[in-house]
């Protein structure tokens, strides 16, 4: 048997690891790179991620449905052509901003005061509104696409395997993104290119491009692969004879609307999994460098800062072990796939509560709360392989990618709530030193969100429990 599958799979993983790459680089450049030449505030800041995340929401609406009717091959490509596009974008934004107020460095952007200063801060801000408004609309299309393609070349008994291996790419991203980027601006900064962030984008945003290339030539459908032989095949294929037994009568497969899918629990039951928990990775991965910065004081180009948010997604690459777990249980206990996915989800639910302690234990050591991070981390990407998974366990081939968009959706806007709401809130505790549970300003306000992100995943389990409490796939007539 041939093992091409897993070549598709690596595809997948090397996508994914780009598209976080391109998320992250604003995160490692805005608090020491951007915010002095543009005069950000953490409010600023969270609009930009939040502005981010609602617009990630919307396109995942539409994403799916468009991955379902352009295909896996062509919609892929589109996608990540269209986010990379984006990411190139921030780099003229400085450009841009100076062309607007009517200034012609960074140095004369950076000594601004006053009304000046916060001229090209609002100005600054919505330029890059802008280049994530494109960004987004392209990272939509990536798990759709990722997901279908893994319904296409996967068995569902592996296919919890295969995303938490391409998911594994999220981890990747973050994990090779503090020890590049940050030097990469640096190094363009120190030459003279620019201020140094644009060239990060750039050199970060051009890999999607290269992928593009491979894909074209790279991908097709198991069917017509000729990488793809009988017995590899055969095993893709092998829920369908399972499928044919229990159907005696072979019909087409009927296309679900968006509308239609609304009807079933179990759609709401993937969105609302997605809605508690997307935002908890996005405030990990958008907010950690910061945190870092202003809580300990480390920049971001710092060999300590470095280290830490490296040791910190290197712990979560532990997850790859957790789209694993479901099957060990299937074959100990016989389950089907959802009660196998639902109680492993819940394993994973219980280790972000170590969030709670956090910020106490940050007072000894920032170990401490990066090791935590990174466990928390760990069990975000071991629950989203296999949150994904459900949606293939459930519905039929032609709904997977519209569901998965409307989880997307789901996910972003949770992301846009705690994002927005956390600049604002950081702002807020730094600027009347806002006491809670023993901490004061900044620290109080990270404090308080770490609390939020402990409690989201055992709620989120609770509510689709309550929701699907048993194995329930969907049949349309």
């Amino acid at each position: 048997m041939t093992n091409y599958r897993w070549t598709i799979c690596a595809m997948l993983f090397f996508a994914t690891t780009v598209n976080y790459l391109d998320r992250q680089v604003l995160s490692l450049t805005w608090k020491d790179f951007i915010a002095p030449e543009f005069h950000w505030t953490d409010s600023n800041y969270g609009d930009i991620t939040a502005i981010f995340s609602i617009v990630y929401a919307i396109a995942n609406l539409f994403a799916g449905r468009f991955i379902d009717w352009m295909g896996t091959k062509k919609g892929y490509i589109w996608a990540i052509g269209i986010w990379s596009l984006g990411a190139c974008l921030h780099a003229i934004c400085g450009w841009a901003t100076e062309h607007v107020v009517g200034i012609h460095d960074a140095a004369e952007m950076i000594s601004a005061t006053g009304a000046v200063a916060s001229t090209i801060a609002i100005t600054s801000v919505y330029f890059f509104i802008a280049a994530r408004i494109v960004l987004a609309t392209g990272e939509a299309g990536n798990f759709p696409a990722a997901i279908k393609v893994t319904a296409e070349y996967f068995p569902k008994k592996d296919r919890a395997f295969a995303t938490s291996i391409f998911n594994a790419g999220a981890t990747v991203g973050a994990l090779a993104a503090p020890v590049s980027i940050p030097p990469l601006a640096r190094y363009f900064q120190n030459i003279g290119v620019g201020n140094g962030w644009e060239m990060a984008f750039v050199v970060i945003g051009a890999l999607g491009f290269i992928w593009m290339g491979l894909w074209m030539f790279m991908y097709k459908k198991p069917r017509q692969n000729s990488h793809v032989n009988a017995a590899e095949l055969a095993y893709i294929e092998q829920d369908k004879e399972t499928e044919q037994q229990t159907k005696p009568v072979e019909k087409e497969e009927k296309k679900l609307s968006f509308w239609q899918c609304l009807k079933y629990r179990q759609a709401w039951a993937f969105a609302v999994g997605k809605f508690m928990t997307d935002g908890v990775w996005w405030f990990f991965l958008f907010w950690t460098p910061a945190y870092i910065s202003d809580v300990y004081g480390f920049s971001s180009d710092s060999t300590t800062a470095q280290l830490l948010i490296f040791v910190l997604y290197a712990i979560t690459m532990l997850s790859i072990y957790g789209g694993k777990l479901p099957t060990i249980i299937i074959n100990k206990t016989g389950m089907n796939p959802y009660a196998a996915r639902m109680r492993a989800m819940f394993i994973f639910a219980l280790f972000p509560l170590l969030a709670l302690f956090a910020q106490p234990l940050g007072a000894y050591s920032y170990w401490f709360p990066v090791i935590i991070i990174g466990i928390a981390g760990a069990a975000h990407q071991s629950w989203s392989a296999n949150i994904y998974s459900v949606v293939g366990d459930m519905f039929p081939n032609s709904a997977v990618a519209t569901i998965t968009g409307l989880g997307g959706m789901a996910g972003g806007v949770g992301s846009f709530l705690i994002n927005k709401g956390s600049g604002n809130l950081f702002d807020y505790a730094a600027a009347t030193n806002m006491q809670f549970m023993g901490f004061e300003g900044k620290p109080a306000g990270y404090f308080i969100i770490f609390c939020i992100c402990a409690v989201a995943y055992l709620l989120g389990w609770c509510i689709m429990k309550a929701l699907v409490p048993k194995y329930k796939p969907i049949v349309v007539d």
